[in-house]
């Protein structure tokens, strides 16, 4: 008879014999598994892979963004058809692209960016030789209709708006500007100040299509809109802030989109926009 211990020793050695052989075939089976994750990966790639890949090349061009104050209208052109297109969710037809060109966009000039009153400057431009006949008179005629500016601020709050008509007070002395957004001010006095000329206004998407369809704001005049792209405090702007970015091209697309195609209107995007610079390194 053998001890408690020998039979205790045989158990042990029995027991390692039995896991020596199991050895290979674990290792096979990672194989296997790593041969099976490299197929899913393999299957997946046709899908998701040109998904990741496409994810990456945008991640990179944001890269490449730069900002620009002042951008050309090339510039500003590129950006707010990629913000249109996005924000829509529609593609622009070759029709409306043919249309939709450089000349709707207002050139800005870089030299007046340190001046105070650089929006008034570039409006003066943009408005030609009979920009104080169209921006500063302040009588009615029988050319002239009331509530309708011929220039157009459009900004994502009031406090923005305020700052805007400061930068446009060489422009408003004689014919005062309206302000066309809802804190501390009343859609009916808003209306009856409408009654009067008005060559410039500044506001907010919402306030300006709600005068709009009361028709108490009118854009038979209107030839320049000015889409303020300064960034807040959070670092939204109209084009990034949801319900004020919603707002807005829904009043771009039900009063100014078919006048921009047209020719009969231009959009000016103030302050800072990112600009994709990769693609003018490679045109040089």
């Amino acid at each position: 008879m053998g001890s408690g211990k020998e039979k205790k020793k045989q158990h042990h050695h029995h027991q390692k014999k039995k896991r020596f052989p199991l050895q290979p075939k674990k290792v096979v089976n990672n194989k296997r598994k790593k041969e099976k994750v490299k197929k899913t990966r393999s299957s997946s790639n046709n899908g998701e892979s040109i998904e990741n890949a496409k994810s990456k090349i945008k991640l990179k061009d944001t890269k490449l963004n730069d900002i620009v104050r002042f951008p050309t209208a090339a510039q500003q052109l590129e950006f707010f058809h990629e913000q249109y297109q996005s924000a829509n969710r529609i593609q622009l037809s070759s029709l409306e692209l043919d249309s939709f060109t450089e000349t709707c966009m207002l050139e800005l000039n870089p030299n007046q960016a340190q001046i105070s009153s650089a929006l008034a400057d570039q409006m003066k431009v943009a408005f030609g030789a009979s920009w104080k006949e169209i921006l500063c008179e302040k009588e009615l005629d029988e050319k002239i209709d009331p509530g309708q500016p011929a220039l157009l601020v459009i900004s994502l709050s009031a406090l923005r708006s305020l700052d805007l008509l400061r930068e446009l007070r060489p422009l408003t002395t004689e014919c005062r500007a309206a302000k066309l957004f809802s804190k501390h001010m009343k859609i009916e006095e808003q209306a009856s100040a409408l009654k009067n000329r008005v060559n410039i206004a500044s506001g907010t998407p919402s306030r300006i299509k709600k005068l709009i369809d009361v028709e108490a704001l009118g854009l038979s005049r209107l030839a320049v809109i000015v889409l303020d792209m300064k960034t807040d405090t959070k670092g939204y702007s109209l084009l990034t802030l949801p319900q004020v970015r919603d707002e807005l091209w829904d009043l771009y697309r039900n009063y100014f989109h078919q006048r921009v195609l047209e020719g009969a209107l231009r959009i000016c995007l103030y302050d800072e926009i990112p600009v994709n610079i990769k693609k003018e390194e490679q045109s040089r």
